[in-house]
């Protein structure tokens, strides 16, 4: 029963934060979006107290409870273990634990967050590792099927979907969650949560707190017949089944143990010292312990919270065209900014590289294509702004309702609107009303906040064609001037990122 529990619970959670980042129309963000803040390297770096807590009185309870449930990619792991046991059966053993491994590996990456090389710290965070996998790898996938959808839906008269761009946000992005991808793969393949107990720092630090746990698996020795079924099904490979030990600190607690020990060994049940120093003393204990009825009932009174489920629909999105929807005839190309632009709320750019885990759930949730991560070695996978494909609505916040880590801090329609990430920079040579002698007046058009004025070219005479003049001080960086701007390959005019925003 408790594993049944547990799976369901796990299904769930995995199910709802993969779409987290597949979801393109922010409705399950408002439902559910609370998973991807529960995450612990996310919450640790958005300074989310209640979380932090909750998760190590969790830890303390029922031992890594987290990495079995919560966790999307010990999930991931467990369900590639799970195709891999349908070839072999009863293909683990026991193997000590690399403690200079796992604590060499959680200081390397301590250390690297604080001297602030997020880069390197980020490629082995469980979360951030498995949004990379999803945004890169299976979204597209799933972007081309709702299409596919869309196509069908339109030509029988339906319009429940929409089609979606789907784009290679980052190519080294993509290079990495699929180096990830085959190494998950090829350890939870052979030998089940090697990753969880070897290198993944959020393991190893859940792991000592769960060497302390109240609830936890525990021998029977009086039982125990030496069959060694458990140590040989348990994929932490942390039960001595020889000397009837168990490394709570590699321990899942995934309960399949308790399932394959036909002569009821194992127990899942209230740690009491005496029974870990005295295995003669188990029968003189259990007078002394819950009820394995009562334990049930505390697993599922907690377990039964995660068990949401919510009937999603899909949302009609605002077609959004180039000027007089005209397909521009040349993509636009990147400009070389001096300076990378952040999204508002973020403060500033050195706030953003400290917070941010690059785990993509803002480049996911981004409903007007300006996000895509960085290939800066300095902010590698980081999310940084762009308007070739769309630009930043000021009455859009969703990157900063779905940002878990606190990178980019909740901020209001109203703040935004007035959020000084950038400036528009007008390049001259580029301009069409000179290049090509026609009236244009797409930036001053369609600026938000104002800050474009056309002028004439030639002040002396006032019939002369109109060219743009940027006030700085009004300006947002928006990017509606640079995306919306008809020049190609480059814009006549592009935003210049600001290190440290400010409100107008």
């Amino acid at each position: 029963m408790l594993r049944t529990i547990r799976l369901t619970a796990a299904i769930v959670c995995f199910t709802l934060v993969t779409l987290l980042f597949l979801d393109f129309t922010g409705t399950l963000h408002t439902w559910f979006g609370w998973l991807a803040k529960i995450q612990f390297l996310p919450a640790v770096l958005a300074l989310n107290i209640g979380v932090v807590l909750f998760l190590i009185i969790l830890t303390i309870l029922f031992g890594r409870i987290y990495c079995s449930v919560i966790c999307p990619l010990g999930v991931f792991q467990d369900a590639i273990s799970w195709v891999s046991g349908k070839r072999k059966k009863n293909r683990f053993r026991y193997s000590p634990a690399m403690k200079w491994l796992r604590y060499g590996v959680l200081a390397v990456f301590i250390i690297a967050m604080i001297v602030g090389l997020n880069a390197l710290a980020i490629l082995i965070a469980p979360y951030s590792a498995y949004g990379r996998m999803v945004s890169a790898l299976f979204a597209p996938v799933w972007q081309w099927g709702n299409n596919l959808l869309a196509y069908f839906a339109e030509r029988a008269g339906s319009y429940a979907f929409y089609e979606v761009d789907v784009w290679i946000k980052s190519f080294s992005t993509l290079v990495i969650a699929v180096v990830t991808l085959i190494v998950l793969i090829i350890l939870a393949w052979r030998n089940g949560r090697t990753y969880c107990n070897t290198i993944c720092p959020v393991g190893t630090v859940l792991g000592f707190i769960s060497r302390y746990s109240i609830f936890k698996p525990v021998i029977d020795t009086s039982k125990c017949n030496g069959c060694g079924l458990c140590a040989r099904n348990c994929k932490a490979s942390c039960i001595d089944a020889k000397a009837h030990k168990i490394d709570y600190s590699r321990c899942v607690v995934c309960m399949n143990c308790l399932g394959k020990c036909k002569k009821g060994a194992i127990k899942y049940t209230r740690r009491i010292p005496e029974i870990e120093a005295e295995p003669e003393m188990i029968t003189t204990s259990k007078a002394k312990s819950v009820t394995t009825e009562q334990v049930d009932n505390a697993r599922r009174s907690f377990l039964s919270a995660s068990a949401i489920f919510a009937t999603t629909a899909a949302l009609k999105a605002q077609e959004k065209k180039v000027d007089g929807g005209l397909a521009g005839i040349e993509d636009k190309k990147i400009p070389v900014r001096a300076t990378p632009i952040v999204p508002p709320g973020a403060w500033s750019a050195r706030h953003f590289a400290r917070h941010c885990t690059a785990c993509q759930l803002c480049v996911s949730a981004c409903p007007n294509n300006v996000l895509r991560p960085s290939t800066e070695p300095a902010r590698l996978m980081q999310p940084e702004v762009s308007y070739e494909r769309g630009y930043c609505r000021p009455e859009c916040t969703r990157c900063s309702d779905v940002c878990p880590a606190g990178a980019i801090r909740p901020i209001a329609i109203e703040e935004k609107s007035s959020t000084r990430i950038g400036h528009a920079v007008w390049i001259r040579k580029n301009c069409i009303p000179l290049t090509d002698g026609v009236e244009c007046g797409n930036c001053a058009r369609h600026c938000p906040s104002g800050a474009i004025l056309m002028v004439p070219s030639d002040s002396d005479d006032v019939n002369s064609v109109r060219i743009p003049v940027v006030n700085a001080e009004r300006c947002i960086g928006c990017g509606a001037c640079e995306n919306l701007c008809p020049a190609r390959p480059f814009s006549a005019i592009y935003v210049e990122g600001h290190t440290m925003h400010s409100v107008m």
